[in-house]
């Protein structure tokens, strides 16, 4: 007597991907619509699979360009932009030989996937910095200086000093580590990606706390960005501790 759908579904479900390999070759001549579709399913499955690797093997272009590099360092910030919050860089040294599936730009991923990622990437990396530059410091000495600072920071926090830096971008002052600025490095590089989902899962959960002391703002939501309702309140209350002063002229 032959399986049920639902128990061929159980065992395709519990499978590993080798096993699920068998599973085709087993129920191959099977022609009932609920098997041929489930083999279907799991076959699309694999296709998709096998393009992240693809896709994770081109962003780790300039990882094995520089191979011979001991320790290669991604940096990425989060932040440059909202009228709110601090500038938040990220460092990650990612193992040479172990390959992290779905990084890319934070800015492209789902907050569940950046999470996910975030726990991956903190679990699995040789070593993580974070850098963190507050709006008064912003203030004091413009956005872009506090980049640098913040990811000098990052680095500062790392445990292993790299031998390579990959930035997204920018060539960062004062650091006497070797550089390798690559536009828009966050969806090229697995290091830079990894960096700014470090970056922008932090900078997000420091707004979510900063909404809980500061109500009204939006903050949970807009991450301190210029969202209609941020502005509105910006209008009737005025600034908090943690606006960007020199950032929101236009507003108050």
């Amino acid at each position: 007597m032959s399986k049920s759908i639902r128990e061929i579904k159980e065992e395709f479900e519990k499978a590993d991907r080798e096993k699920v390999s068998l599973l085709y070759e087993q129920y191959a001549k099977d022609n009932r619509n609920g098997v041929i579709n489930l083999i279907a399913k799991y076959k699309k499955r694999e296709e998709k699979f096998q393009e992240e690797i693809k896709r994770i093997e081109k962003m780790s272009f300039y990882e094995r360009e520089n191979y011979a590099e001991k320790y290669i360092c991604g940096i990425d910030e989060v932040g440059r932009g909202p009228l709110a919050g601090p500038v938040v860089a990220g460092a990650v040294i990612l193992p040479k030989d172990e390959m992290i599936l779905y990084l890319n730009d934070s800015k492209k991923l789902s907050e569940k996937k950046r999470e996910e990622l975030y726990d991956v990437i903190m679990e699995k990396a040789i070593a993580t910095g974070i850098g963190i530059v507050s709006p008064a410091r912003i203030d004091e000495i413009n956005i872009l200086q506090a980049t640098y600072e913040a990811m000098r920071i990052a680095i500062c926090h790392l445990k292993i000093k790299p031998t390579l830096l990959l930035n997204d971008a920018v060539t960062i002052p004062e650091v006497d580590i070797p550089q390798i600025p690559i536009v828009k490095g966050d969806g090229k590089s697995v290091s830079i990606a990894a960096a700014s989902i470090i970056a922008k899962v932090t900078r997000d959960r420091l707004m979510k706390e900063y909404d809980k002391v500061i109500p009204g703002y939006d903050f949970a939501s807009n991450k301190g960005y210029g969202s209609a309702t941020h502005i509105q309140a910006l209008k009737e209350n005025g600034a908090t501790p943690i606006h960007r002063k020199t950032f929101i002229t236009n507003f108050i």
